[in-house]
Formats: structure tokens, sequence, C-alpha cells
């Protein structure tokens, strides 16, 4: 794969620069409320040398009811210090899935107006296959300032997505799998109507990976969201259960690119649950 330390970086660009002190590694690992397993804990046995665990439930905006809404800015600026990531530093981020919550993460820094972040491609299990080195041992960590710009354009609220689905002025693209958008799946999270946003486009994020975890090539994602209907000459709103695999369609986008999209933040835990914005079922 080519590198680009500003999208995603394979396993060898990464091992080769363990001991660069301008590079800070973060382990964005999330599992589902209904998954009974512990990203910390998993964290503090084992994790790439030099890594600090990045929590998106606690990095998040407690004000909302939604989950791991963006945080304020002075939050972030705060929590991350606290991390010992800021200015001038490359940040590469991974998870435990292979790539699932890290792009999350990526697009948050992104939001803040942090340019040098890239996944880590295949994440810790692609690492943990090819025998790379492990630790448990706790980061050093020293205070650095990072300076946010916080960049509106990335994010949009159910007002935004609204307009969007009625004007057709953006493409919007739900990563949810095709029995979530169709309605006949039912939604993880209790009290959500089925179904999907009038006029998205679904572009199930796994079907984005290949089997080991990594990202396809620009070539075969330019196909399959041709394939699936997408107008990439439209600008993007993605979208997803609780804005977490929203982020891989973002990632994506990126791989290709195409840089005009943004993350609907709610997603369909606060769509569904909107009783006066319509839905749609079926294959439409």
């Amino acid at each position: 794969m080519e590198n680009d330390p500003k999208v995603l970086v394979s396993t060898d660009w990464l091992s080769s620069r363990l001991s660069d002190p301008e590079i800070r590694i973060l382990d964005a690992t999330w599992y589902l409320p209904n998954i009974d397993r512990d990203a910390k804990a998993e964290f503090d046995k084992s994790h790439i040398p030099n890594s600090r665990y990045f929590d998106i439930d606690d990095i998040s905006d407690h004000r909302s009811d939604l989950p791991h809404m963006v945080p304020p800015v002075e939050k972030f600026m705060s929590k991350v210090r606290k991390l010992g990531v800021g200015d001038g530093h490359q940040i590469i981020i991974y998870d435990s899935h292979g790539l699932f919550s890290a792009a999350r993460v990526r697009w948050l820094f992104n939001v803040m107006g942090q340019q040098n972040v890239a996944v880590l491609d295949g994440g810790f299990p692609k690492w943990l296959r090819e025998g790379r080195p492990v630790d448990n041992i706790p980061s050093l960590i020293r205070d650095r300032h990072m300076f946010v710009k916080y960049q509106d354009k990335m994010v949009k609220d159910v007002t935004q997505v609204s307009a969007a689905s009625k004007l057709g002025n953006y493409e919007i693209i739900d990563a949810r799998s095709a029995g979530r958008f169709r309605g006949d799946e039912p939604e993880p999270r209790p009290g959500l109507r089925s179904g999907h946003i009038p006029s998205s486009k679904n572009v199930f994020y796994g079907d984005l990976l290949n089997d080991d975890g990594t990202l396809k090539s620009p070539n075969e994602l330019i196909n399959h969201f041709k394939s699936n209907n997408v107008n990439l000459e439209k600008p993007a709103i993605t979208s997803c259960g609780s804005g977490v695999t929203a982020a891989i369609i973002n990632l994506a986008l990126d791989r290709i690119g195409k840089s005009d999209h943004a993350l609907y933040d709610g997603s369909w835990t606060e769509w569904g649950m909107y009783p006066t914005v319509p839905v749609e079922t079926g294959d439409k």
C-alpha cells in the first residue's frame, strides 16, 4: 500500500518509526455496549509500544444524551494534553478490531483542525499476526499544547441532514448493514425506529475492508461506491448507528482523494428516535 501520514499507514511504516519522539500512537479501541469486553483493561495488558489509550466515551460531550458526541474544544484540548499529544506530533491511531473505532478518532482530530493523523491499516490484529513488538509499559507523558481550530463544516446535525435529505444537494451515505438500512433487522439500541434517512445510500462499512481488516485500494473503493449508486461528484454526509463506523466511510473518501465530506454525529441513534423526521424502509 502507499502510505499517507494524513490518512493511512502500514504496519511496516509504523514499525520502522516506533522510536521517533515526534510520533504519538493512540489505541482507540471501543466495543459496542452489548459486547462484554473492556478496551482499557485490554490496553493495559498489551499494546503497541509507546501507545496511549484514547477513550471515545470519555473524550466526548457529556452534556448530550447521545453517545460519544464531539466534545467541546476546551475538553478535547485538555484531554489530549493529558495524553501528551500536541502540536507538531504525527498521530497514528489503531484499534483491536482491525479498522473500526480508530477511524472515528482520526475524524475527531481532523474536526479539531489536526491534519497529521493517520489510521494504522489492519490495526492491532495485523500487528500481532506479524509478530511485531507489544508491551504493557505505560508511556511517559509530557504535556504539549495543541492549537485547535474547529472545523464545523465536517460535522452535521439533524437539522442540516434533514435539509440535505429534502434538497438532495448532498450524497448521504449510511454505513450500517443492509438489513438495518432496509428496516428488516432490529436496531441494537432499544426505542429506535427501523429504516433509513430518505434519499440516503447504503454502503456497509465492512464491504470497504479486506478480509484482513485493511482498507481496500483506492480503485476498489471508487468502484464500490459507484456500484452502490453513490455520486462522488456531490459532497457527502456519512451516517451509521452512533457515528463510529460512519467515519470509516470518511476515511475511505479521504483515501480516494475526496475531501468534501462531513459526518452526521447523532446518526441513527438521533434520527431513529426523532418523531418529526421521516424514515424510509426497503432498498430505496
